[in-house]
């Protein structure tokens, strides 16, 4: 089977993005620079499906309208980011086109509830991933240099934000409801979400990676630096937060399954 390729051109020559003070960059650093954005491109683009798959299991679930309506904004977001990182790789003189890589479905959890299933991806999706995602991009705008990146970068950020926002208060909305053996076999499963999601972000922040200065201020990020921002992000706000909505996360974080 051929690689099924994601390509954004005509999006980004929609979207035009203007970075002359980023001319100083060596090649190495553009490079660089041009590999990070087409990952995030992926990255983003991949991101919309699971949003749209975990629409569809909420319908499942039984969610409100309300919140099904949220999920079908973050959809519409991560399509909008894939096409502003796509802009940001044209903009440093690359080319907005790159592999998809094998998308596995979002799991179905067929062996609970529907609204257990739904619990397990939002809390893999928005208070794991997206947490951490927010965690990184705040780093990486704040050392970011050229205007439209930074721009970017703050556009994106406010987006993820929310998605992370929504696992968050649906957890509030559905703790007092779950019941201590939901609870329990939720925390039980955190063991292997923290495993996959520390597998996922170790593979995507290479250690030793360390970056000039040049290349942070284009959202080249440090591995070693990005690495600690990671567990720093689980430890001091991801945990305490789980548990203090009655799971067992301070566990399943030291027992978490190797992906």
């Amino acid at each position: 089977m051929s690689a099924q390729i994601l390509d954004l051109r005509e999006d980004a020559r929609r979207r035009p993005l203007q970075l002359t003070d980023a001319a100083h960059l060596s090649n190495f650093d553009r490079r660089s620079a041009i590999v990070t954005w087409q990952g995030r491109m992926v990255n983003e683009w991949v991101s919309a499906r699971i949003f749209r798959e975990l629409r569809a299991q909420a319908v499942d679930a039984g969610l409100s309208g309300a919140w099904r309506d949220r999920l079908a904004r973050f959809e519409a977001d991560e399509y909008r980011h894939g096409a502003q990182c796509a802009a940001a790789v044209v903009a440093l003189g690359g080319e907005a086109r790159a592999e998809l890589p094998t998308l596995p479905a979002v799991p179905a959890h067929r062996e609970t509830d529907a609204l257990e299933a739904l619990l397990r991806n939002v809390l893999s999706v928005s208070c794991l991933s997206e947490t951490v995602a927010v965690a990184l991009i705040s780093s990486e705008r704040m050392e970011s240099g050229p205007a439209g990146l930074e721009r970017t970068l703050r556009e994106i950020l406010a987006d993820e934000v929310g998605h992370a926002r929504f696992g968050w208060r649906l957890l509030d909305e559905l703790t007092p409801k779950m019941g201590s053996a939901r609870q329990a076999r939720l925390s039980g499963w955190l063991r292997l979400a923290f495993g996959h999601l520390e597998a996922h972000e170790l593979r995507e922040l290479p250690a030793g990676a360390a970056q000039s200065a040049a290349a942070a201020s284009v959202g080249v990020c440090d591995g070693d630096e990005a690495r600690r921002l990671f567990y720093d992000t689980i430890t001091d706000v991801i945990v305490p937060g789980l548990e203090r909505r009655g799971l067992a996360a301070a566990a399943a974080w030291r027992t978490r399954i190797a992906a």
